[in-house]
């Protein structure tokens, strides 16, 4: 049985005098993995070191996301503000947080995605901060300069400790520190069971599969095509459809294959918004005439229906890095479908022991997907127990990054 915020008390104690966590995180709102780093990271501080208070310092801003961590987390306070590439900072909330804290943690994410954010705390403070769950696949000299000051550096794969011990960053606070996701403990029980019950999909008798392109189309998501030239959109469209239908094909056959020999549905599902938009092209329409009446859909959602439905699924397949991980977190198996072009934070999972589980896809052949599936679907107490036995590995770990925040904090 794993740790967690519902077996370990999150209350803050009456102390006299907490010590104060200051967190930076929230790169983005349109992926549920993204969403979910920063609820995730919250409750491991939450869990691991009960008696601190926590400010959020978020990066991204939208209502929805806002309205779901101040339901789930009424005692940290948010705050918002900016500040520019050298870390000046304008905001009055801000600068009076950062006095009073005793420590800033860099939130996960794909990178020091909040190095003007570290920049800003190394003008104003004297005091330690550090990297909490991060993949770090490349370092520029201002990103060493804000690394070789930091007090502790948690990366979400071991592949990044190479890159980091490659240009001399290692010590005994510099560790393997998964991905905060892994602690992701958000739920909207009515409104999973209200869809599940909708779409005829009973617990454990449907698989998720969540499809993605090769290269995220951010310009069709972000205002200003994300500042990408034409000619750049043009090499990620070739790119994408080089391999959109290779990559799904081999879903494909896993649907088909659990269809046909269960008999029980498949919910096909985003992580990323635009994935909503490829499902019917990648995922449902190329099925055989017999399949597709088993297909259910699911439209743009938030990390705390997801899990909850990830939590009733008997498995999850994924080309997406984090819904394998909000399915793991409740206890559900899952696959992870690696496309290369998704940086090297796939390394996380074989760092779990779960390389079973992992299929790079360009190595991969669908028949071995499904002969893999198929261990699982006959023996699933034992896929299970396997889920249990690398949540356990994360709990060890977490336990021991949070012992160096709460050294640094004395």
């Amino acid at each position: 049985m794993y740790l967690g915020s519902s077996l370990i008390s999150c209350i803050q104690q009456n102390t006299p005098n907490p010590k104060v966590i200051m967190v930076v995180s929230g790169w983005q709102d349109v992926n549920i993995g993204d969403i979910a780093h920063t609820p995730g990271l919250l409750s491991v501080l939450q869990t691991f070191l009960p008696d601190s208070k926590i400010i959020l310092w978020k990066k991204s801003h939208s209502t929805q996301v806002m309205e779901l961590l101040e339901s789930n987390f009424p005692e940290v306070d948010i705050i918002y503000g900016q500040v520019d590439s050298q870390g000046n900072v304008g905001n009055e909330e801000v600068l009076a947080a950062m006095d009073e804290a005793d420590i800033l943690i860099h939130g996960s994410g794909p990178y020091i995605v909040g190095a003007s954010n570290l920049k800003a705390w190394i003008k104003h403070t004297n005091k330690p901060f550090g990297i909490f769950g991060d993949t770090i696949q490349t370092i520029s000299d201002d990103i060493f300069s804000v690394l070789q000051k930091a007090s502790f550096i948690f990366t979400r794969e071991t592949k990044s400790l190479e890159v980091l011990s490659g240009r001399g960053i290692k010590g005994e606070s510099v560790i393997f520190g998964p991905d905060a996701t892994f602690y992701c403990d958000l739920k909207n029980e009515e409104k999973a069971m209200q869809f599940l019950d909708k779409n005829g999909l009973e617990e454990k008798k449907f698989v998720c599969v969540i499809p993605r392109l090769r290269y995220t189309p951010y310009y069709k998501i972000k205002a200003n095509n994300a500042g990408m030239s034409e000619e750049e959109i043009a090499k990620v469209e070739a790119h994408n459809s080089k391999y959109k239908e290779k990559d799904h094909a081999k879903m494909r056959e896993v649907m088909i294959a659990w269809v046909r020999e269960t008999g029980n549905k498949v919910l096909v599902c985003p992580e990323m918004t635009y994935q909503v938009d490829i499902m019917d092209e990648l995922l449902i329409d190329p099925l055989p005439n017999d399949i597709k009446p088993f297909v259910v859909k699911h439209g743009y959602w938030l990390p705390d229906e997801a899990a909850s439905i990830y939590a009733r699924a008997h498995s999850v397949y994924s080309f997406e890095c984090h819904s394998p991980i909000l399915a793991l977190r409740k206890g559900t198996p899952m696959f992870y479908l690696r496309q290369p072009e998704d940086t090297i934070k796939g390394q996380m999972y074989y760092d779990l022991n779960l390389s079973d589980w992992v299929f790079e896809i360009d190595n991969t052949e669908a028949s071995e997907i499904v002969k893999m599936s198929r261990q699982v679907w006959d023996n699933y107490p034992d896929a299970q127990h396997k889920v249990s036995e690398a949540m356990g590995i994360v709990d060890g770990i977490y336990n021991q990054c949070t012992t160096i925040i709460k050294r640094l904090m004395k």
